[in-house]
């Protein structure tokens, strides 16, 4: 190995060969010449001492080497995109970007309105926005600002609760106009039913208000709570679905509301130290308001 370590841009090339299979494809996602790129991977195989790459039908596979580099190249980058939405966020202006994740079905059909107003008082600002049923570490900056149905419980951060969000079974008219409305849990025997593959926190929390729905039968079974609404939109079955949610598409119908009530809290969490960024204090500010107004 050289005495000096190799510079960020290298890892940066390598980890985009890693994710993309090609020098041709990484070149394209970097904005970088396919030249410029190769000489950066074999600038960091010579560091290194050893070959990161080898040719396979597929493209580039990641050799021993290259796999062992990966997660610390992974940890890099996340570092400089903490580092850059820091640096672009100083001073008093709210601009810059704010990194929030939620889960699917609040990211994709909930936040997104949100989002846009506070885009709409804030032009400056720059939204990732992470689509995610698992718990994001705050407190490791894997995301600014959380939209969360599980409480925060680890420390130093700042919470606010935004109240009780009512899950219940909805199904699309057309799907009880032909298989009738059941009157009983014990009809659910009879009917298709969505429900999940693997239990996930605000699953798990689910579970404990009302274990009753963790069923031994599904006739569609998804991660994906989007792909179980959709489900339910199209009238596949009955489902689990946000109440105030259902409450938008009036072909939706609840039902069994009497045995099937399930009130989960929400929370908007970011890092404590965030709390004087103004860029993070708007979105954590926005957010809360905007899901108050969701909710009510």
């Amino acid at each position: 190995m050289t005495s000096l370590p190799p510079s960020w841009d290298l890892y940066r090339s390598f980890l985009a060969v890693i994710r993309e299979g090609s020098l041709s494809a990484a070149a394209r996602a970097l904005g970088l010449t396919q030249p410029t790129l190769a000489r950066h991977v074999a600038a960091l195989e010579a560091a290194v001492g050893g070959s990161l790459f080898v040719r396979s039908p597929r493209g580039l596979d990641p050799t021993d080497a290259a796999l062992a580099l990966k997660p610390q190249a992974e940890a890099l980058d996340a570092a400089a995109s903490g580092l850059w939405r820091t640096a672009s966020g100083l001073g008093s202006e709210v601009r810059g970007t704010v990194r929030v994740t939620a889960s699917e079905v609040v990211g994709a059909r909930i936040l997104p309105a949100i989002l846009a107003g506070l885009r709409a008082r804030h032009p400056a600002l720059e939204i990732e926005l992470v689509l995610s049923n698992t718990i994001d570490d705050l407190l490791q900056r894997d995301a600014d600002v959380a939209v969360r149905m599980v409480e925060p419980e680890q420390q130093a951060l700042l919470v606010r609760r935004i109240g009780v969000i009512t899950v219940g079974m909805h199904a699309h008219r057309d799907y009880l106009d032909r298989h009738g409305v059941p009157q009983h849990p014990d009809d659910l025997a009879r009917h298709s039913l969505i429900g999940f593959d693997r239990e996930t926190p605000d699953i798990r929390a689910m579970l404990r208000r009302a274990p009753a729905i963790a069923l031994p039968r599904f006739a569609l079974r998804s991660d994906s709570h989007l792909a179980q609404l959709a489900a339910i939109e199209a009238g596949f079955g009955i489902g689990i679905c946000q109440v105030p949610l259902a409450r938008r598409n009036p072909d939706l119908r609840r039902v069994l509301a009497d045995a099937f009530d399930m009130p989960m809290g929400m929370w908007v969490a970011m890092h404590e130290d965030l709390r004087s960024t103004p860029r993070c204090r708007a979105v954590f500010d926005g957010l809360a308001a905007g899901l108050v107004d969701h909710l009510g």
